[in-house]
């Protein structure tokens, strides 16, 4: 007698069944962490922003410079530098056409937060 081998069409539904349940739990998920990896990204990014401009504040007799280079980048965020003043200034990231989400955060000299993701990062 010939002894067949292989998988028979109820094992192989069974672990396609199995992968679909796993992948519909493990796809949102991800999808999640990446979210807010990218939220904690672009709230690293303007925090290292406000500290340079600290610090050239400091440098600057009390007073902030619009020309501060921000040393700051990210494949997922840009950062710049708008309304300063010598006593204000504003500080804005901004997704880029890589992210997962879609928006932006600012935050100010007097530590006023804002943005169109700030409900969703917890800005």
């Amino acid at each position: 007698m010939n002894k067949q081998n292989g998988f028979t069409l109820i094992e192989l539904m069974l672990t396609c069944v199995v992968l679909g349940i796993l992948a519909a739990i493990a796809i949102p998920s991800y999808i999640s962490y990446v979210e807010r990896a990218q939220c904690e990204d672009g709230k690293a990014l303007l925090s290292s922003a406000a500290q340079q401009m600290e610090r050239r504040r400091a440098e600057n007799g009390g007073k902030y410079d619009a020309n501060t280079p921000i040393n700051s980048s990210s494949t997922v965020f840009s950062v710049r530098a708008s309304d300063v003043t010598a006593t204000a200034y504003t500080l804005t990231v901004s997704t880029t056409a890589s992210a997962r989400i879609d928006g932006n955060m600012t935050l100010t000299a007097a530590n006023a937060h804002g943005g169109t993701l700030m409900d969703k990062c917890g800005w």
